[in-house]
């Protein structure tokens, strides 16, 4: 999955679950202070976002986490480390 792809799916995301409307989504937007995204909002994006990368997020990959962006790397990293087992 591009990092386009991720930030569409995440987009659509936010739209659907946390009703932000499209053109507040940018990559340099903040979650806190631009999208109104507190802790409890952010364990429900997390959940969300598990099925894309297909396994188990940890909170501590999200704790340093401030933009979408941010996310998108986040996400990113996971997908690009080896499957364990």
């Amino acid at each position: 999955m591009t990092r386009q792809e991720l930030f569409d799916q995440l987009s659509t995301i936010l739209q659907q679950t946390f009703d932000i409307s499209p053109e507040r989504i940018k990559p340099e937007s903040r979650l806190f202070e631009d999208l109104d995204i507190d802790s409890i909002d952010a364990v429900d994006l997390i959940v969300k976002l598990k099925p894309l990368v297909g396994k188990r997020l940890q909170p501590d990959a999200f704790k340093s986490v401030r933009t979408l962006d941010d996310v998108v790397n986040a996400l990113q990293g996971l997908l690009d480390e080896p499957a364990a087992g």
